[in-house]
């Protein structure tokens, strides 16, 4: 039988097909490392805000907690944005005469509220609450970071749903005891904090007398309270939380998307 095509028509085609199917796994690789990337997801770029307000001087340097601003976080699915009369609160005896809060000044003297950009921006599909993440354990830090830090607020975490999932399938590694969920530092931290102990006496993962005196005198030597706390005992305080919670693994699409 005659042959159709020669060797050249031959091997041009089985280098066309090898290019193509590298060709077609380059761009692909390309599209998935460029969509993960801060351009795509905003992960540690600085918004710029009317007023530059800083999470590092109100939560680290004056010691604010979270819920003074943002009122609606342990009750609603959003965390609220603060009206301008909480600024004024402190605003109109201290810095008073400050050009960076002008903008403050202005929009309490018009009743008009200040305009913020939105830094952490979920798409419109996404379903997220704010106040059911608190009451399982899961705190501020795990998503915003150590804002504590941060003297313009950035987005510390990328927001994919593959870094949501991470937490979703093993949400144990992020609890914490309820009182620490406004503490934006890693549990590991926390562990010379009052609330860190008593989480522990009440769980039972640290074996101490019942007797109030002894627990008081725990609570009040961080010596002590340190000398045996290891990744050991957080594990332990994680699982026993993680029952208390009844916190379960929610990867069904209708966790996020309702």
């Amino acid at each position: 039988m005659t042959q159709l095509f020669s060797k050249s028509a031959d091997t041009a085609l089985r280098v066309l097909l090898i290019g193509g199917t590298i060709g077609t796994v380059v761009v692909f690789g390309a599209i998935f490392t460029m969509v993960r990337s801060a351009d795509f997801t905003s992960q540690n770029v600085t918004i710029e805000q009317t007023v530059p307000f800083s999470h590092h001087h109100h939560v680290n340097d004056i010691g604010i907690d979270c819920r003074y601003c943002h009122q609606s976080v342990e009750t609603s699915a959003v965390a609220g944005v603060p009206p301008t009369q909480v600024c004024m609160n402190c605003h109109r005896e201290l810095w008073k005469q400050s050009d960076m809060l002008a903008p403050v000044r202005a929009s309490w003297k018009d009743n008009q509220p200040l305009v913020w950009n939105r830094v952490h921006d979920l798409p419109d599909y996404v379903y997220f609450n704010h106040s059911i993440h608190l009451h399982k354990g899961i705190g501020c830090y795990e998503c915003h970071g150590r804002i504590d830090e941060m003297p313009l607020t950035r987005q510390a975490a990328p927001l994919t749903m593959q870094w949501c999932l991470e937490c979703h399938r093993d949400p144990e590694q992020h609890v914490r005891p309820r009182s620490l969920v406004f503490k934006p530092k890693p549990l590991e931290e926390l562990t010379q904090t009052d609330e860190f102990l008593a989480a522990l006496l009440r769980s039972g993962t640290r074996q101490v007398s019942t007797n109030a005196d002894e627990a008081k005198g725990i609570l009040a030597n961080s010596t002590r309270r340190n000398d045996d706390i290891d990744d050991d005992i957080i594990a332990k305080l994680r699982r026993q939380l993680s029952a208390d919670y009844h916190l379960d693994k929610r990867t069904d699409c209708t966790t996020c998307h309702r």
